[in-house]
């Protein structure tokens, strides 16, 4: 059955049949009702691509990773786009994800996505402090969402977890345990999270009496490889750190592995404490103390957000900032009695249960 078919067979036009189907307020109900019944009999399925050629709709978003080849696969990643997707399937849109080393090129990638007409919106993640991307679909005019915060004058949608509450709340835990040297490893300058966290780290430093160690902060990629770099520079230092808060959970198992190489035993010698709380973090080895950020969740609430800047809500009206909670497993202990002597010893600590710190959130998001 297609088109000319039905059309002839109810005894309208095949532009009637067709605005039916399509759901337009210019068929009176009863009309819309005959085809809508007409077509579940004979199984006749409109031609989705016609139909947003007619439109001029692509019922797609568009989402650029912007992360090196070896990173497309990460788990955060992962869990941020079923989340997106999952949403979006509910509703009747798809996801176009592509992925491109970080640089100028994400910008380039949005304007295909656009100017060829396949995505009715965007979404952002990994915001810079001055992004590029923002910019363009600004300008562009195109119905975006950002994961994360930029600086603009202008209005935009997003979600951001509120890091500098975060990583101050782990870095005051790491205090109150009797630790004073705490590496801070962060994620590359332009970045909007590293500043936001930066301050946290600093502030709980500052509020406790201790001046920031610049030899305790490192910088490197996002994964584990950059995390077990880390560890090898900063514990084979001459004053290595006895706690480690780590940008993101992928991170913190680099150096957990680091710490192992070195002879040395998570949550007993060394502290280390993530972000993110990925689904695996409760099954490292020991498990791994970390922030929650609630990826998945994260990525469903994007979804819902661009849906709702397709139907007209101002981006100035969704702007949420959320608290992300300390998750207490087995990876911290307090401060080794003496931490200078670094040294590989008894089996690691039975695992203690699942405890959760509550953070709460700002009222009103600041940028760093």
């Amino acid at each position: 059955m297609n088109l000319k078919r039905l059309s002839h067979h109810l005894g309208l036009s095949a532009t009637t049949v067709s605005r039916a189907l399509a759901g337009y307020n210019d068929v009176n109900e009863e009309t819309r009702q005959r085809v809508i019944e007409a077509a579940r009999e004979f199984n006749y399925q409109p031609n989705r691509a016609a139909q947003r050629l007619r439109l001029g709709k692509s019922d797609a978003i568009g989402l650029v990773l912007p992360v090196p080849p070896q990173q497309f696969a990460s788990p955060f990643f992962s869990e941020l786009i079923a989340g997106i997707g999952e949403v979006l399937a509910q509703a009747g849109l798809d996801l176009l994800v592509t992925a491109c080393p970080p640089g100028p090129q994400e910008t380039e990638y949005y304007r295909r996505m656009i100017q060829g007409k396949r995505v009715d919106g965007a979404i952002v993640v990994r915001t810079r402090v001055h992004d590029e991307r923002v910019t363009f679909l600004q300008t562009a005019g195109v119905p975006f969402v950002t994961h994360g915060r930029t600086k603009t004058n202008v209005p935009y949608a997003y979600l951001d977890v509120d890091g500098e509450r975060g990583f101050y709340e782990a870095a005051r835990f790491l205090l109150e345990l009797g630790h004073t040297r705490i590496a801070l490893i962060n994620a590359p300058e332009p970045l909007s999270i590293h500043a936001v966290r930066h301050a946290g780290y600093v502030r709980a430093l500052r509020e406790t009496g201790l001046e920031l160690n610049p030899a305790l902060l490192f910088t490197g990629d996002l994964d584990e490889v950059g995390g077990h770099r880390a560890a090898e520079v900063l514990l084979k230092g001459p004053n290595p750190p006895t706690a480690f808060l780590c940008v993101n959970d992928l991170t913190a198992f680099g150096v957990m592995h680091g710490v192992a190489d070195l002879g040395l035993q998570v949550g007993k010698d060394v502290s280390v404490i993530g972000y993110e709380d990925l689904p695996f973090a409760r099954y490292s080895n020991p498990p791994l103390t970390t922030l929650s950020t609630s990826s998945r969740k994260a990525g469903q609430h994007l979804a819902r957000m661009q849906l709702q800047l397709l139907s007209g809500v101002s981006p100035a009206e969704l702007q949420e900032l959320w608290a992300p909670e300390l998750v207490l497993r087995a990876s911290h202990a307090p401060v080794p009695t003496h931490p200078e002597d670094h040294t590989s010893s008894a089996a690691i600590s039975p695992h203690s249960p699942r405890q959760a710190r509550s953070i709460p959130s700002s009222s009103r998001p600041q940028h760093d």
